[in-house]
């Protein structure tokens, strides 16, 4: 027994042991230099900003590599990213938007042509500024707090008004963090090329996620609360002195909301706020514009959840074209205004001689809402003379709209039930009384739903359009409306096919108002054509 216990111990002394790591409280990144270690105090009142900007450049000086942020509070200024750099955000790391101290907005001569507002036009005062970088990263599931940042309406010195704006960068990945009160905008993304933004989480007072004149963006399973203003906007500004598309984009997966500011990260989702600054309801949408002077092509939107929220918006007014855009796999609760609004404009905020722009090739499929603000029509697509909105196909919709307006409130347009902000610098034909179907045309006013007033249709208002079908399209109004279900105005072509549409509260009143209707096709009926003003009865 003594010589085999010899030999046991013999043989597991020249075995290899087994190597055990040292227990250590940050995880072992490679190449990673953690803010700690160039002097981050991480206690949420001592200003990191100097420290963080050190390890950022030791990791460039080293050729790149990963700036850590353990968990802890750090409040900073402007930090200035660099090329081949990741910004790793611990679960229990907070960065924090200081109140003073961010870098000066730099010189933009675009942006002194009032071309775009102010926060569309620099970048630097931010909290987070790269220009001209490649090969970067945000990640980590951390929290970034804009709690210092301003909401953009004007700037102090030393004063920052977004939480990340990048400028002509190429290969960016945002993924897994969360921001809360962004300011002016959580993300601008400006001529930003291969942009990745992949489960982030925004609860903000302005903007969500701006995507301007940038290439190759992949937009996938967010969740973005924005009372105020807009989720997910495309635009193509004139920021960079030139006319640059938004095109190859791809958004799927996300919910946009308009809880109130906070209650999307706590949980608790309230809905208390009656309206956005704007004084329509809570926005939180997905849109195209209003800053268009660039064209947006090739671009999908699917699976996408809306809830107390305004509807889908594409917009073209400053010139742009609107090319080959696919939207699928929509559903929308609590709108507050019309689930599906196209404008073709022509403000023209760009270089003299700004071109009209153009609207075609958009298909909408698989589109389910309810609860929808009944002052609106469900589809609002308007044009403007000489210049039509071409070839639009919506199918498989359903919308449900609270509905309950009478024709003599929209012969009135009462104030109880117009939103004026929109008609601001006055608007004849909009605020007073008017003839029910004589709605200006308002070729150079800020776009939205509510620019119009009241509209004389439940289910489609559409004016200055070619080419536009409805197939397997229903509307309901839960409550009885006395307008009639369709207004067609100056339309080349149109075909509805498998449509249920609601039929006005009053006895042998129109279905449909028609002005100017040439190839009307309804269920394969003989295409017809209407010169004159024609009201259709079921």
């Amino acid at each position: 027994m003594r010589h085999a216990t010899v030999i046991l111990l013999t043989i597991l002394s020249i075995l290899p042991m087994p190597k055990v790591r040292a227990s250590k409280t940050v995880p072992d990144i490679p190449h990673s230099h953690s803010v700690r270690a160039h002097g981050a105090v991480g206690d949420g009142k001592t200003l990191d900003t100097a420290a963080i900007n050190r390890a950022i450049e030791a990791a460039s000086a080293a050729g790149g590599g990963t700036v850590h942020f353990p968990a802890g509070s750090y409040l900073s200024a402007t930090i200035r990213l660099r090329s081949n750099i990741t910004l790793h955000i611990d679960a229990g790391a907070k960065i924090i938007a200081a109140d003073t101290g961010y870098d000066a907005p730099e010189p933009n001569k675009w942006g002194d042509l009032k071309y775009q507002d102010f926060g569309h036009s620099h970048w630097a005062n931010s909290l987070i500024h790269g220009d001209g970088l490649e090969n970067i990263a945000i990640t980590g599931h951390g929290l970034i707090d804009g709690r210092g940042l301003n909401r953009g309406w004007g700037a102090t010195e030393g004063s920052g008004n977004k939480t990340i704006a990048l400028r002509l960068c190429r290969n960016v990945t945002l993924r897994d963090f969360s921001v809360y009160h962004g300011g002016h905008f959580a993300l601008l993304a400006t001529g930003v090329d291969n942009l990745t933004i992949d489960n982030l989480r925004i609860d903000t007072n302005r903007d969500a996620l701006d995507i301007d004149c940038c290439r190759h963006v992949r937009i996938s399973n967010c969740s973005l609360n924005t009372p105020n203003d807009d989720a997910i906007v495309l635009k193509t500004s004139y920021a960079l002195g030139e006319v640059r598309p938004t095109e190859h984009v791809t958004i799927t997966n996300c919910s946009v909301t308009g809880y109130d500011l906070g209650t999307l990260l706590d949980g608790t989702y309230r809905r208390t706020l009656a309206h956005s600054p704007d004084r329509d309801g809570p926005t939180g949408r997905i849109k195209f514009g209003t800053e268009s002077n660039g064209p947006f092509r090739n671009i999908t939107i699917s699976n996408i959840v809306f809830d107390r929220s305004r509807g889908i918006a594409l917009e073209s007014v400053d010139g742009s074209e609107i090319e080959d855009i696919a939207i699928s796999n929509i559903t929308m609760r609590d709108v507050s205004n019309a689930p599906l609004f196209i404008r073709l404009g022509n403000r023209a905020r760009g270089p003299k001689g700004t071109p009209g722009g153009s609207i075609k090739r958009v298909t909408i499929d698989n589109l389910v809402a309810s609860d929808a603000d009944g002052r609106f029509p469900a589809f609002i697509i308007s044009g403007i003379p000489g210049h039509h909105i071409e070839n639009i196909r919506l199918s498989n919709i359903r919308v449900e709209t609270r509905g309950g307006l009478t024709m003599k409130e929209i012969a009135a347009q009462p104030d109880a039930l117009v939103n004026a902000f929109f008609l601001r610098g006055g608007a004849p034909g909009v605020q007073g009384k008017r003839a029910p179907y004589a709605v200006p045309e308002r070729d150079n006013a800020y776009p939205e739903p509510s620019m119009f007033g009241l509209l004389p249709a439940t289910a489609l208002y559409a004016r200055h359009v070619k080419n536009l079908q409805l197939h397997n399209v229903e509307v309901a109004t839960t409550q009885p409306d006395e307008r009639p279900a369709l207004v067609l105005e100056d339309i080349d072509g149109i075909t509805l096919r498998d449509i249920t549409l609601p039929e006005p509260a009053k006895a042998k009143s129109a279905w449909a108002h028609l002005t100017d209707v040439k190839n009307f096709i309804h269920n394969d009926a003989k295409p017809k054509t209407v010169v004159r003003t024609t009201e259709l009865k079921k």
